[in-house]
């Protein structure tokens, strides 16, 4: 007969055998989860991973005898509340919280139960006619006003952090506002993998928000790429026509003649003339004046030079002869 020590250590052998294999170990807080939406959920993710539910303090003597053969897998221990189960998969951590969360269904709060997020009560107008109900408001801190025979939440306010215990009084409250707070479903609070931990506020990713930051990451990357003129896939085709439409505008303005620009200057040209054209009024242009005859330069008269010699006398003397 098995006694129960030998039961324990055995069951402690079990557990470090299951983590040691897996690598990727999570704990799970089954705590208020009905066992028909357990069974469900385990015959879902069957073949994404494996529950094992077993006392909290031998899933700690497991943990810490494997902290030589798992590095800082003792980490875990400090994130084990409520009714802990271990998880042990080699799935992705984030899809695996991803599967987890889309099969979660919203419950109402009640008494007792810890507040699995902080509790918000959003502005906005309540189903609530004035009365003793502004009191009660007021006592969880929540701000009110009347509004068209209504009662209505100025601002949005914070009635219980995570981990606090609803009361019935604030059970209430939530059941007539319409809140839902709990989620029925696997509570996943930590998740080891390679040294590393992840809680479950890291591990809530939105999904949407994710792919646009890598969308709008793109965008970043391509403008840069474009503004730096680095060539690449996407970027090469957009770069060469930006560059010959800068040349192109460049020739224009510099009236440079070729094969493109030839039929946009003629055009510029004569944009430009019709705006001269349109612009000044050529009726009231002055014609040019007629241009007066210049005087000829008079010239001083030179007294004649004589044409003929005078005679020699030795000439006459000759011919007297």
């Amino acid at each position: 007969m098995v006694s129960g020590q030998d039961a324990k250590k055995a069951e402690v052998a079990k557990l470090k055998k299951l983590i040691k294999d897996s690598p990727i170990v999570g704990i799970v807080n089954m705590q208020n989860l009905p066992m028909a939406q357990l069974q469900r959920m385990r015959k879902k993710l069957r073949d994404d991973l494996t529950l094992y539910m077993s006392k909290k303090r031998l899933i700690r003597l497991a943990l810490q005898g494997l902290a030589k053969d798992k590095k800082d897998i003792e980490k875990l221990d400090s994130h084990m509340k409520g009714m802990p189960a271990l998880m042990l998969t080699k799935e992705n951590p984030f899809r695996l919280y991803a599967i987890i969360q889309k099969n979660k269904s919203k419950a109402a709060a009640k008494a007792g139960q810890e507040a699995p997020n902080d509790i918000i009560v959003s502005a906005g107008p309540t189903p609530f006619a004035p009365g003793p109900i502004i009191s009660e408001l007021g006592a969880f801190g929540l701000k009110t006003k009347v509004t068209d025979g209504k009662i209505e939440i100025i601002k949005d306010h914070v009635i219980a952090k995570e981990g606090d215990v609803i009361t019935p009084e604030l059970s209430s409250l939530l059941t007539r506002l319409g809140i839902e707070p709990m989620e029925v479903g696997l509570d996943l609070v930590a998740i080891y993998e390679d040294g590393e931990i992840y809680k479950k506020d890291i591990l809530a990713i939105d999904e949407k928000e994710y792919f646009n930051n890598f969308v709008q990451a793109e965008t970043w990357a391509f403008n840069l790429a474009m503004d730096a003129g680095i060539l690449n896939s996407k970027t090469t085709e957009l770069l060469i026509q930006k560059a010959f439409r800068s040349s192109k505008a460049v020739a224009i303005e510099g009236n440079i003649m070729n094969d493109v620009t030839t039929n946009e200057i003629l055009a510029k040209a004569e944009r430009e003339m019709k705006e001269v054209e349109k612009n000044v009024d050529f009726s009231k242009v002055p014609e040019p004046k007629a241009e007066e005859p210049k005087e000829e330069a008079k010239t001083e008269e030179k007294p004649a030079e004589a044409t003929a010699e005078e005679p020699k006398e030795e000439a006459t003397e000759e011919k007297s002869e």
